[in-house]
């Protein structure tokens, strides 16, 4: 098992989990693993600054707001906000980031390795969380052969088994 799907399985076997990086237009794919996390029966928080309700649900203006403390985070948000939100998370006790990262850059932002480290985060620096959530859909299947074939996959940090 690659260390990539190991970190997966950990980071899903949590139940509170914030999505940060939800939209108002509900086009996103923050909004898209919101939805299909919550649906699955996590409990999950949206967090986003500029909204009150996210896909029906109270959103948070950001992670100190949230009412209980999260066993992970996921970002999904422009990557100039990555490491503001990894600060919060250490601030806030939380110990798990997930950042997206599909195709492209996504919230990856270059300094979240050495940062993780500082904080220490346990942190998934690419992909997405659907890609290991059952049952994945085709498109994620096809995203995950890819991502776990090609030098795009990027070592979790931190994880511990």
């Amino acid at each position: 098992m690659s260390e990539l799907r190991k970190a997966a399985l950990k980071f899903l076997s949590n139940q509170n989990i914030a999505v940060v990086g939800v939209s108002t237009k509900g086009d996103s794919a923050a909004n898209y693993i919101y939805k299909k996390l919550r649906e699955s029966g996590y409990r999950v928080y949206p967090v986003n600054p500029n909204a009150d309700i996210i896909e029906g649900d109270k959103c948070y203006k950001n992670i100190s707001f949230l009412p209980v403390i999260m066993d992970g985070v996921i970002i999904a948000t422009h990557p100039d906000v990555t490491p503001k939100i990894m600060r919060e998370c250490a601030e806030n006790n939380i110990r798990q980031v997930w950042i997206h990262r599909s195709i492209g850059q996504g919230s990856y932002h270059p300094a979240v390795i050495e940062l993780a480290e500082e904080l220490k985060i346990a942190l998934i620096p690419g992909g997405c969380p659907l890609m290991f959530h059952e049952p994945v859909d085709f498109g994620h299947k096809c995203l995950r052969w890819f991502l776990m074939r090609s030098k795009k996959e990027k070592t979790p940090v931190g994880f511990h088994y």
